[in-house]
């Protein structure tokens, strides 16, 4: 069934909303954010706006145009921050935004949409986290994220495996502060080998394995991957990274970072029409994507 309600058109009141980085030609966002007001039939356009100096000058200038939100994206998560009106207590934790959304009379408040659509991905994967023994590839900013959401989501055990150790060691500690009951251990990708006994899922969070390099993964001993019940990557392109398949490979469930990707921008689209999307939009958002991928029916399916 279409549940479109009118032709997706452009007129003297359609409301704008965008995304801000450097690059961002490579971006599937337009194809997310449109294919949802086809959908609903709203009135609103989305497109993609270069950013390559002065992060809070453009937000300061999308206000005074009147555009009602935008998303950013690397290099300038953290650097927009200061032109905020508000933040979101969680976006504050992990230090970075994606997502603003317009105070009429004010400016923008921020949120962070890629953690929650990480879960949101999960949850409709049935991966749990709460209670859950979890080793994080990376150390970045992706990695810390990644690291805040499973204890803030009742995590009992994270590990966070980085080249370099001492990254690893800054993000523990910090996240320490804030969820104290999370066990939280840091350590080289070389540690990989003394984890304890159990299986575990492990979120691959570095760039790793992305195209172009799409024949490495952060780490490639086999043995590794017989401790892992379920493997998530965060990257999305390739759709079947090395790392899963070495996931699959050893007997375990693997997930790329398409369904992250497109939670983010659900919520997103939720928090500026106020409005909760429906699966059916969902879904046609994700066939729109894969197919902007160019994945056929066969690579493609869920």
């Amino acid at each position: 069934m279409d549940n479109c309600k009118k032709k997706h058109s452009i007129d003297g009141h359609t409301k704008i909303f965008g995304l801000i980085g450097n690059p961002v030609g490579h971006t599937l966002s337009p194809v997310l954010h449109n294919t949802l007001a086809e959908f609903y039939g709203h009135n609103l356009i989305y497109g993609a706006f270069p950013v390559t100096e002065d992060p809070m000058k453009a937000v300061e200038g999308a206000y005074a145009l009147g555009i009602g939100g935008l998303n950013v994206t690397v290099p300038h998560k953290s650097a927009v921050m200061p032109a905020l009106v508000e933040i979101d207590d969680f976006a504050l934790k992990i230090g970075a935004v994606n997502t603003l959304v317009r105070v009429e009379g004010k400016g923008y408040k921020g949120y962070n949409t890629d953690m929650p659509g990480l879960y949101r991905a999960m949850e409709q994967e049935g991966i749990q986290i709460s209670g859950e023994t979890i080793v994080i590839l990376g150390a970045g900013g992706a990695a810390r994220a990644v690291a805040m959401m499973t204890a803030s989501k009742g995590a009992a055990r994270v590990y966070v495996l980085n080249r370099t150790p001492g990254k690893a060691q800054a993000i523990v500690s910090e996240i320490r502060s804030f969820y104290p009951e999370c066990q939280m251990t840091a350590g080289s990708l070389s540690d990989s080998s003394r984890l304890p006994d159990g299986k575990f899922l492990c979120i691959q969070a570095t760039s790793i394995g992305m195209s172009p390099n799409v024949d490495r993964a952060v780490i490639e001993d086999p043995a590794f991957y017989e401790r892992i019940h379920t493997g998530f990557d965060l990257v999305y392109n390739p759709y079947d990274t090395k790392f899963m398949q070495l996931v699959r490979q050893a007997g375990g469930r693997a997930y790329n970072g398409l369904n992250m990707l497109l939670y983010q921008g659900v919520i997103a689209y939720e928090l500026w029409n106020e409005m909760e999307v429906g699966a059916e939009a969902v879904d046609r958002v994700r066939q729109r994507l894969k197919k902007e991928m160019g994945l056929s029916d066969e690579t493609a399916g869920d």
